[in-house]
């Protein structure tokens, strides 16, 4: 492995998942009954080798601090490695000036205690599996400067509309990068993820915040393109990108399938997450349960098909649940029907008898909310 530490970045332009945001950042949202999405940044750093990790924090922090903790659930080594939370303490009225940069120039004492000659930064909000140490080779042996991580897509019109792009030459160096604009189906999406020197990073930050209060490192990356030797690697497997609320739907939902599944889970890759030490959970006589991934600890009486449910839930008897995403700590009342939903944690949905949203137009019940 090469001596590199990890950013992992949580400020984002154009990003905001509607109701499950006013509660906790993008990376610590539930993700497939039992992981956060945090997990898959930091599990692939520390497969890869890399035991010093920078997790950045700006916004209703309790949860992500919570779950993450000291990270000694991501089997970080525990004599040379360290997880270490950072906090953008000096949040702005406009939001124009949270930014990545922002929050790198106030915790720069701490990157500069980073000896490590190269930088690996990912973001909080895409959840992908990849070996860095093979990315951090690849950009060694092409002599690049900075190295972006990019995912093809053939759906960019309806999807990652909040995301950036790569426009390529035919050698993978890196023309631009722009917004997704929403006018072709196949793009290239920037899945902001970048490898450099961290000298050449410093210079970066302290270079985008003399030129503008409002600039990301993907601006000034941007900016430096044509002096700078940028290229790009394509990324291969599961790729997703929780950008708004529909997205993050998705995104689990895509995952019910097996095969989907396969493309993301390894068994040499493991997703480290926090342990819940809670019972199997219970199956009654009237449960009916159908392509469902069902978390421990819970207690099933009802229906359940293609469906979602985290740990912890209690599903009633004659309650039916399909095409759902029911978070952890969560009753279903009997006879209740919930169709095409997100139920955040620890809501209680009970005399209202029928909640059914339209297909590809998924509703919301908020946390710790009753019905």
């Amino acid at each position: 492995m090469y001596d590199a530490f990890g950013i992992v970045n949580s400020s984002s332009k154009n990003i905001w998942v509607e109701g499950m945001q006013d509660y906790r950042p993008i990376g610590a949202f539930s993700f497939l009954g039992r992981y956060r999405v945090i997990d898959f940044p930091i599990s692939n750093m520390s497969n890869s080798g890399i035991d010093r990790i920078q997790v950045y924090v700006n916004n209703k922090p309790r949860s992500l601090v919570e779950h993450v903790g000291t990270g000694r659930q991501y089997n970080i080594n525990s004599k040379s490695g360290r997880l270490h939370l950072l906090f953008s303490e000096d949040r702005a009225r406009n939001d124009i000036y949270n930014t990545d940069i922002a929050a790198y120039v106030e915790n720069m004492e701490y990157i500069n205690r980073m000896h490590n000659p190269y930088v690996v930064i990912a973001p909080n909000y895409m959840v992908y599996t990849i070996d860095y140490s093979n990315l951090i080779h690849t950009h060694i042996d092409s002599g690049a400067d900075i190295t972006l991580l990019y995912h093809s897509v053939d759906n960019a019109k309806d999807a990652y509309l909040s995301c950036n792009t790569l426009n390529l030459n035919r050698q993978k160096g890196v023309q631009a990068i722009e917004p997704n604009l929403g006018n072709a189906n196949k793009r290239n999406i920037f899945m902001d993820t970048y490898v450099m020197k961290t000298d050449l990073f410093v210079e970066l930050v302290y270079k985008a915040k003399g030129l503008s209060s409002m600039y990301t490192l993907a601006d000034i990356v941007n900016e430096e393109c044509g002096e700078l030797d940028v290229r790009g690697v394509a990324h291969r497997g599961f790729f997703a990108s929780i950008t708004d609320f529909k997205s993050y739907y998705d995104a689990n939902m895509s995952l019910i399938d097996y095969k989907a599944a396969q493309n993301l889970f390894n068994e040499d890759w493991p997703i480290y997450t926090r342990t819940n030490d809670s019972c199997p959970s219970h199956y009654f006589d009237t449960a009916a349960v159908k392509g469902s991934v069902i978390s421990n600890g819970c207690m099933i009486e009802g229906s359940i098909e293609n469906s979602i449910i985290g740990r912890g839930c209690v599903i009633k008897k004659g309650a039916v649940i399909k095409n759902s995403v029911i978070l952890g700590g969560c009753v279903i009342g009997e006879n209740v029907h919930i169709e095409n939903h997100v139920v955040d944690k620890q809501a209680k949905i009970l005399r209202a008898k029928e909640i059914v949203a339209p297909d590809g137009m998924p509703g919301y019940i908020k946390r710790s909310d009753t019905l």
